[in-house]
């Protein structure tokens, strides 16, 4: 494989994506291999059938290997919020006499820094939230300042040993592959969909997957909060099929043709075919069970909200993405009416690609090649 390229797992709550690509012209990318295989997901922090997720990593993977020639020798691997802790430190050093800040200090600050992850966890990457100088300045970046003490306010993001297990388990007849970077999927998101400028606030970004959901708070350079919750779309498509007493694939496919925007007629019905077997019900019920659902999802982002004690969120905008946006229309307004909140739906800025289902993949990708 060529040096410019790179070799990304994209490990979503319903599907495993597996990519090679390389850097294009204006901040575009070049997609040289792709291949994806679904699998049973994860929630509460366990894969629900973990060798169905190595068999579904394992053949991603290998036909991603082979279609290069065997010639991978590290993956990025990205980390579901899921399996990632957050560890926040707060701590300073201070010099006999001013310093001219460089990166040595940088790394002497983070190295001092760096706590000890609990048991079965690893830290797999760290953002400086803030730096501190001596006249009690708030920068993100320090070189170049003159300070007799340096403070830094940092994020750890701790994987999950478990995974990084599993993962490397999937590979390991993969020979040539003997390097493995972790990269959390919530920290990818919020660097690449969110711009720096925003960054200097609070931000909060909800990504809504399958089965999987997280809730983020970006503030500087880093997250301050983040909480993962085990509801997605594929929940929804589960309510109507209980409600309805139908095939899973039947509800799915009704989840799409509702509108929570339409003001129709009570009588409209929405239908789709099976199997040979019409399905047809009336619009109303279906957005009845679909807004019970939705409710619920409300609930538990207000109930992330409360539990972030930095700062008071309720006028903060929720940018939204995952692959659950999009799936129901009217999903965001109904989200934005009930938390009284603007929420605004973020995707990559790319031909083709700029739809939110596309935002993990990209994200990662951003990470990995810069």
């Amino acid at each position: 494989m060529k040096n410019s390229s790179v070799a990304v797992l994209d490990i979503r709550s319903d599907e495993i994506c597996a990519v090679i690509a390389e850097k294009g012209v204006n901040n575009t990318f070049i997609i040289k291999n792709k291949y994806s295989q679904r699998y049973e997901g994860y929630a509460e922090g366990e894969m629900l059938d973990l060798d169905d997720f190595i068999s579904a990593l394992k053949s991603a993977a290998e036909n991603l290997y082979l279609s290069a020639g065997g010639k991978i020798k590290c993956v990025y691997v990205g980390v579901p919020a899921e399996f990632v802790n957050l560890i926040q430190t707060d701590k300073v050093i201070t010099y006999r006499t001013s310093q001219k800040i460089g990166y040595k200090h940088i790394a002497e600050i983070k190295k001092f820094s760096t706590p000890q992850p609990e048991k079965g966890y690893s830290i797999c990457a760290c953002d400086p939230l803030f730096y501190y100088l001596s006249d009690k300045r708030k920068v993100l970046n320090p070189i170049g300042a003159v300070s007799d003490s340096l403070r830094s306010r940092c994020c750890f993001y701790a994987c999950k040993t478990s995974f990084i297990k599993a993962v490397k388990r999937a590979l390991k007849s993969l020979e040539t592959i003997n390097e493995f970077y972790w990269i959390p999927q919530n920290r990818a998101e919020a660097f690449y969909l969110i711009p720096e400028e925003k960054r200097g606030g609070y931000s909060v970004l909800l990504d809504f997957g399958y089965i999987s959901s997280s809730f983020n708070v970006i503030y500087g350079n880093g997250i301050v909060f983040s909480e993962s919750f085990s509801i997605g779309v594929g929940h929804m498509a589960a309510l109507l099929m209980e409600a309805l007493e139908v095939p899973y694939e039947v509800a799915a496919e009704l989840l799409k043709k509702v509108n929570l925007n339409s003001k129709g007629r009570r009588s409209t019905v929405e239908e789709t075919i099976f199997e040979g077997t019409r399905y047809a019900y009336p619009s109303a019920q279906l957005k009845s069970i679909i807004l019970d659902g939705l409710d619920a999802v409300c609930e538990t982002i207000e109930a992330c909200r409360q539990s972030f004690m930095g700062k008071d969120l309720s006028g903060v905008p929720i940018m939204v993405t995952g692959e659950g946006i999009g799936v129901i229309r009217g999903m965001t307004e109904h989200i934005s009416s009930r938390l009284v909140t603007s929420v605004e739906v973020v995707s990559p800025s790319l031909p083709y690609y700029d739809k939110p289902v596309y935002s993990s993949l990209f994200s990662l990708l951003s990470a990995a090649l810069n």
